[in-house]
């Protein structure tokens, strides 16, 4: 596994990658708020001996830049993800996305459909009549949500994160999200959310750029997630007619990091099977 510190118009973006694979096909894990590339390695490793793998981090997250020129919007991530997907050379992407990494990743599949292999969706997806959580209130609030950020100590974030994960999540994962939370990623925060008005209003242009097209789609669901309601996971079969849903039902909103073995036991063999040659399939 090899992390690439890559320069995508002139933002430096860490992304891990396995190599091997299909030429021009890779699966591409797409973390939200506020993950980074780290957070899919598990899950590379295992898929690494059937197909190539990326997982970078995305501007204002993890290690990667955080500049305040950046387009910190929806728009704005479909772009760059664009343009390192062309730097890594990927012409078909398996496209695996969590939290915001759904409508960044899901804003580019409406513009490329003809590119997108296969979606697994955790924990997100095409959400009509989408409120904001609680915490999107605050973040989306002018000053409430710069002093909230800004006071945000590492106990606090802990604490924060134990809400909605009835499992818990492992420490390491926490403290590595926290280490990387400085002014940069408050700053994406802020202006992201402050500047995604109406996640719901993109329901009806996603459906019709995307449902024609009939990707294979997987939806892994942690039922007790307190940000992102379940009953949108099986909505997704409006948008998606060959989804596949899987619900984790004590996981909280990162199923991946609360039931690793779970969330590897329904990824893993849809990976392998949307990803092996047809010739090799028969």
């Amino acid at each position: 596994m090899f992390q690439h510190s890559l320069v995508i118009d002139g933002r430096r973006t860490p992304c891990f990658d396995s190599g091997g694979g299909r030429p021009g096909e890779a699966v591409v894990f797409v973390h939200g708020n506020p993950g980074l590339g780290a957070d899919w390695l598990p899950f590379m490793q295992q898929a690494a001996p059937f197909a190539r793998c990326l997982a970078p981090d995305m501007p204002g997250f993890g290690a990667a830049d955080k500049p305040a020129d950046f387009d910190y919007t929806v728009a704005g991530y479909a772009r760059h993800l664009d343009a390192l997907l062309a730097e890594r050379q990927v012409e078909r992407a398996h496209l695996v996305l969590h939290d915001f990494g759904g409508p960044w990743g899901l804003a580019w599949a409406a513009q490329h459909p003809g590119r997108v292999a296969s979606l697994t969706l955790v924990n997100v997806g095409v959400m009509r009549e989408y409120r904001w959580h609680y915490m999107a209130r605050i973040w989306r609030t002018p000053l409430v949500g710069e002093f909230f950020l800004a006071t945000t100590t590492r106990f606090g974030f802990h604490l924060a994160l134990k809400h909605g994960n009835p499992r818990g999540l492992p420490r390491e994962f926490v403290d590595r999200m926290y280490d990387h939370f400085d002014r940069g990623t408050h700053r994406a925060i802020l202006r992201l959310y402050r500047a995604t008005s109406d996640l719901g209003g993109a329901a009806e242009a996603l459906r019709a750029a995307l449902a024609p097209a009939d990707f294979p789609c997987l939806v892994i669901w942690g039922k007790r997630d307190p940000y992102v309601s379940s009953r949108y996971a099986e909505e997704q079969r409006e948008y998606f007619p060959r989804a596949e849903v899987v619900y984790l039902e004590d996981s909280g909103h990162w199923p991946f990091a609360d039931n690793p073995q779970g969330f590897a036991a329904a990824l893993l063999p849809f990976l392998e099977r949307v990803t092996t040659p047809p010739a090799a399939a028969t």
